[in-house]
């Protein structure tokens, strides 16, 4: 079962920028990648970006929850979930519905098992919806969905698809060179520790205008 695999394979932790979650993150990333392999038959075509606290999605959990009246009461997706960080912060800050979307399957149970830690109502999870209209939600929650080039030019016009049928949007990122931060307005920033290695990724909270 994913959510066993899950467990198996991570520890529970607390993002340093947000220590009110409690989160499941492995500790060696390579073992998971070959548990995976081993799990599957097959190499995994993508890292296990569900194992990690990114700092995009620690800058946007700590923005929600500190700013509760932008998701309180509302319906919400968590795009590009990974671990479900986002989703389960919005959940807690009072969100009225709350959905992730994420491609990876272990994600799925990922964003699961970490709702049931925290004591919030289960998460539904969708796969890839960059391919389709954007959900009728009122936030969009974005953290380092901007990774790569080809991944941005994907993302970015269905985020400014979202915004024109009238959702909020709000993308966390540490300073990729992909993101188009003349066309956003800064709303947050906050100095993350980084998950690849020592250093502290100053971390910016944008909004769609």
């Amino acid at each position: 079962m994913p959510a066993t695999f899950v467990r198996d394979h991570t520890r529970p932790d607390r993002p340093s920028l947000v220590p009110e979650v409690t989160l499941r993150v492995s500790a060696d990333v390579v073992a998971l990648w070959e548990a995976i392999e081993t799990e599957r038959g097959v190499a995994p075509t993508d890292p296990p970006f569900w194992a990690a606290a990114w700092p995009g999605g620690q800058a946007l959990a700590r923005y929600v929850l500190d700013t509760p009246a932008s998701v309180a009461g509302r319906s919400v997706l968590d795009l590009g979930a990974g671990s479900g960080l986002v989703a389960v912060a919005a959940a807690l800050a009072g969100a009225a519905r709350v959905l992730a979307s994420d491609v990876d399957p272990f994600s799925h149970a990922a964003v699961a098992v970490n709702a049931a830690a925290n004591g919030v109502a289960p998460i539904a999870v969708l796969g890839d919806v960059l391919g389709d209209e954007p959900p009728a939600v009122d936030v969009v929650l974005a953290g380092d969905v901007c990774y790569d080039r080809v991944m941005s030019e994907r993302v970015l016009p269905w985020l400014e698809a979202a915004r024109a049928r009238g959702a909020d949007v709000y993308l966390g990122d540490p300073g990729r060179p992909y993101v188009p931060v003349d066309r956003l307005e800064r709303v947050a920033t906050f100095d993350v520790p980084d998950t690849e290695g020592p250093q502290v990724r100053r971390t910016t909270v944008w909004r769609l205008p």
